[in-house]
């Protein structure tokens, strides 16, 4: 066990709302959890099916099955909880079951349907064994996150552009590709001055089929019901903002765009409050920070079932979920080769 202090935060309720805003101190000191891996795919050493090109994501089903969002090779590679590869579909193209622009992956656990959303377009679904099933259209402008629950509605985060302005906005939409709701919205990273380090907001699905909503203006995180698609829920915690640093900016204008010009950047003086979240099936919530270790870990400030910051780790990018006693995230080494990881978990406090 770890050394605690007292929780200093606060809980209040306005309306149906429940509000905790924590300070910037967590309730423990020092690692909250032990990591041993227990299963790695791929890496340069990886051969023929057990090779990346590069992952966009992946997910993992309630029996360990893990299923890889290979963009570059335009499908997806199926294990099993042994990390034995089961099969690969899917190509490039735009027939049924191809994709071009493959970016979101999710999997409704009650139907045992995959969902494979293009960046722009709309949701394929096929079974777990690749057999495609049928192609949804979102009927948005562009569509840039798409994710479906257990319940089969979707969660979208679309581009909005008003005149000089622009905005994502998060909706519910029902299998059908048709509007429940427009949930929240939050700052786009498609904006018309390019800023690397412009403040997006994030969101997911969490194990209790909630929306998890991350405001990264204000160090704000939301939780909206399945049912009613209203605010429950929100976790604050005061933080000290990170600078974005002269490397940083001048890293960003080496780039280049298609055409090989120059990009004019326009950058903010500040990180957002936060980059993404993760969460684990006890109802714990892993936030990554912009503060980096020497080694280029991210410390991630973790809040228990109950909104309170209790801790904080630093752990590699980028964290997919806890589950069932096992972490997985997707890792990248010094060179550029992306790894699958899987590790047990030990918590060091109850």
């Amino acid at each position: 066990m770890i050394a605690q202090t007292k929780w200093k935060g606060s809980v209040v309720k306005e309306g149906d709302v429940t509000i905790i805003s924590n300070p910037k101190e967590p309730l423990f000191k020092g690692p909250l959890l032990e990591l041993e891996e227990d299963l790695s795919l791929g890496g340069p050493e990886a051969q023929g099916d057990y090779a990346f090109g590069k992952v966009q994501t992946f997910i993992v089903d309630g029996s360990g099955s893990i299923y890889v969002l290979d963009r570059m090779n335009f499908n997806v590679k199926i294990f099993d909880p042994s990390g034995r590869h089961l099969r690969t579909f899917s190509r490039k193209g735009q027939g049924p079951g191809e994709f071009e622009y493959p970016y979101t992956l999710s999997l409704n656990q009650t139907s045992g349907e995959l969902a494979l959303h293009e960046l722009g377009d709309g949701i394929t679904y096929f079974n777990t064994d690749g057999t495609f099933l049928r192609h949804v259209s979102l009927k948005t402008a562009l569509s840039l996150r798409a994710v479906v629950d257990e319940k089969g509605d979707i969660y979208l985060q679309e581009y909005i552009r008003k005149g000089d302005e622009a905005h994502d906005e998060t909706k519910k939409l029902a299998s059908d590709g048709s509007l429940i709701a427009s949930i929240a919205e939050g700052p786009s990273w498609f904006v018309f001055k390019p800023d690397p380090f412009r403040a997006t907001s994030y969101f997911l699905i969490d194990q209790a089929n909630n929306l998890v909503f991350g405001q990264p203006l204000t160090y704000e995180i939301r939780f909206y019901g399945p049912a009613d698609t209203k605010v429950f829920k929100k976790i604050m915690r005061d933080y000290d903002p990170v600078a974005v640093t002269a490397a940083e900016r001048e890293r960003e204008d080496q780039r280049r765009d298609p055409g090989g010009a120059p990009i004019k950047h326009e950058f903010s003086k500040y990180q957002s409050a936060f980059r993404r979240f993760f969460a684990s099936d006890l109802g714990h919530l892993f936030v990554e920070t912009w503060e980096t270790t020497s080694d280029g870990k991210k410390i991630h400030d973790i809040f228990d079932a109950e909104g309170r910051f209790i801790g904080r780790m630093p752990l590699k990018p980028s964290g997919i979920t806890i589950l069932k006693g096992k972490y997985y995230a997707l890792e990248e080494d010094e060179d550029g080769y992306q790894y699958v990881k899987r590790y047990a978990v030990t918590w060091r406090v109850k």
